[in-house]
């Protein structure tokens, strides 16, 4: 398999020197494994990703939500892999990335230190996808001075996270009837299309494969979810209250894609009225709910518009 190397490469001795052995090198047509280290918290820790393209085209960042990995994206990705370099992450906690000692540190700004790390690693500008939690982490990036993102997708989020939603999650995530243990990758993926059925109408085949990304193998033959128990201990300490990131939306100066499942309870018609308001470009996806899973034509030719520009 031909690799390619990220534009001037990695200089021994900079930040680009803490990628891992793949130096964001990947295949056009099959995704790259690698990983970032990035400080928080007095130690360094490792974040995985996969990469698609050519390092030397643009790049975008796809972030996911939650309790979702980077595989989520595998086919926007291949949607994007002939114009674009798309590098997807796991957040820390999830899919290949370091489990955090701390389960305080599963807070958004804590993986914004982290994908921070990836940007600088990345040392150009890039366009973002985030959904969810993705999304947030996008938000709080895009707004920082001297932000390296150039366009801003961001599916089923926005200025304003109503408590009702939160709580929603928090119940999904605490509750006693969520198995620990799959006893094999069927009862994995007859969980995931009951909790996460508001994705949308998704093929036989993409729930597969959205089972297979989300598994954890265990020592006696069965499964878990592919992230670490303790991202829930957060969201299970603190009472939903209403979350309003307009300061920091409103700071964000690049072009934006606004994405709402039809059905969402989370990014509300109004919200996304406002952010249209505002100058974001809008789509709306029938129906699916939070998230759309970004995996039909109708929601990755979109993106792939957005982005070329």
């Amino acid at each position: 398999m031909r690799r390619f190397r990220l534009a001037g490469g990695p200089i021994p001795g900079t930040i680009g020197a803490f990628l891992d052995g793949s130096s964001l090198m990947s295949s056009t047509s099959q995704p790259e494994p690698g990983s970032v280290r990035y400080l928080l918290a007095g130690a360094f820790h490792r974040m995985a990703y996969v990469s698609w393209g050519d390092p030397a085209a643009p790049v975008v960042v796809c972030v996911h939500g939650l309790t979702r990995n980077g595989r989520d994206f595998d086919v926007l990705a291949q949607a994007l892999a002939d114009r674009f370099h798309v590098i997807c992450p796991d957040l820390p906690g999830r899919g290949g990335s370091d489990w955090l000692p701390d389960p305080m540190l599963y807070q958004a700004q804590h993986y914004a230190v982290a994908l921070g790390h990836l940007l600088a690693a990345i040392g150009r500008d890039v366009a973002w996808v985030g959904t969810s939690l993705g999304g947030i982490c996008g938000i709080l990036l895009a707004s920082a001075g001297n932000a390296p993102i150039s366009r801003l997708v961001l599916n089923d989020i926005g200025s304003f996270i109503p408590s009702a939603a939160l709580a929603r999650i928090r119940d999904y995530l605490a509750s006693d009837t969520a198995p620990a243990r799959f006893a094999d990758l069927s009862a994995l993926e007859r969980h995931l299309r009951e909790i996460h059925a508001p994705f949308g109408a998704l093929t036989d085949a993409q729930w597969a494969a959205l089972a297979r990304s989300s598994a954890r193998a265990l020592p006696d033959g069965g499964f878990a979810m592919h992230y670490d128990p303790a991202i829930a201990t957060v969201i299970r300490a603190q009472p939903p209250v209403d979350v309003d990131m307009t300061p920091f939306y409103n700071r964000i100066r690049a072009p934006i894609l606004a994405i709402r499942g039809a059905d969402s309870d989370l990014l509300l018609p109004e919200t996304l009225a406002l952010m249209r308001s505002a100058g974001a470009e809008t789509l709306e996806v029938p129906g699916a709910g939070h998230a759309p899973a970004l995996m039909d034509p109708f929601q990755t030719d979109a993106i792939r518009r957005f982005l070329l520009g």
